[in-house]
């Protein structure tokens, strides 16, 4: 899971950072209006959080851009503003959820988790596939029912092909997931190739069936049948 944390008060963003780290999210930060923009034109996340009252500009029209970008990004805002009319304005706009400051960091992983489950599985914590079934909290995976030996990185991508079936992700698309905008400083991604390698052959190993495909010199797709 990649997550963008548009947090001017580096304190907040850096407890926010650490704390969902130990979670295996994966997390960016974006200080000002202007980083933020330039992120999320470049990026897809799986959920965004956002400050309203940044130093450069407003919040909402972070909400306006990514909508404008045809972006399916989830948006929890995180503000300090308690308003109703505030509130109202966000969710009008497109954004998913509001959490007001002070909150408690657990409650944030939540609604994180909540948000994200509703966008690609339909809530649920179980995305079964056929034989696959990942538990996406206790972080497992399951082929006809016996424990298969997973990296997080690994369920992580199976995640990310099955929550994407029958659309082809690009290498580069994987490693933005997979490493966030790190990805950008690799001569190459390689990567991916050993992550997908290693993933196609654990799960054959426990008895599924061959999901994964590669699309020459585009990328990878999982089959819906």
């Amino acid at each position: 899971m990649k997550i963008l944390i548009i947090e001017d008060e580096i304190e907040i963003a850096s407890s926010i950072k650490s704390y969902l780290k130990t979670n295996d999210i994966h997390c960016e930060t974006a200080s000002n209006y202007q980083t933020a923009l330039d992120k999320i034109a470049l990026y897809d996340y799986d959920c965004v959080l956002l400050d309203l009252m940044l130093p450069d500009g407003d919040g909402f029209n972070i909400v306006k851009e990514l909508k404008k970008l045809g972006k399916t990004d989830g948006v929890i805002i995180i503000s300090a503003k308690e308003e109703l009319e505030t509130k109202i304005e966000g969710f009008n706009l497109g954004a998913d959820d509001y959490l007001t400051k002070p909150f408690h960091l657990s409650e944030l992983l939540v609604r994180i988790q909540s948000l994200v489950r509703r966008k690609n599985f339909s809530g649920n914590n179980a995305i079964i596939f056929n034989e696959i079934e990942i538990d996406t909290l206790a972080k497992s995976v399951k082929i006809n029912a016996k424990k298969v030996d997973c990296t997080k990185k690994e369920i992580d991508l199976l995640l990310f092909l099955i929550g994407n079936k029958n659309k082809v992700l690009s290498k580069s698309a994987i490693a933005e997931h997979l490493s966030g905008d790190m990805a950008d400083m690799l001569d190459n991604h390689d990567f991916v190739y050993a992550h997908i390698k290693n993933l196609k052959k654990k799960l054959a190993e426990a008895g599924s069936s061959d999901y994964i495909k590669s699309v020459y010199g585009i990328g990878y797709k999982w089959l819906n049948d």
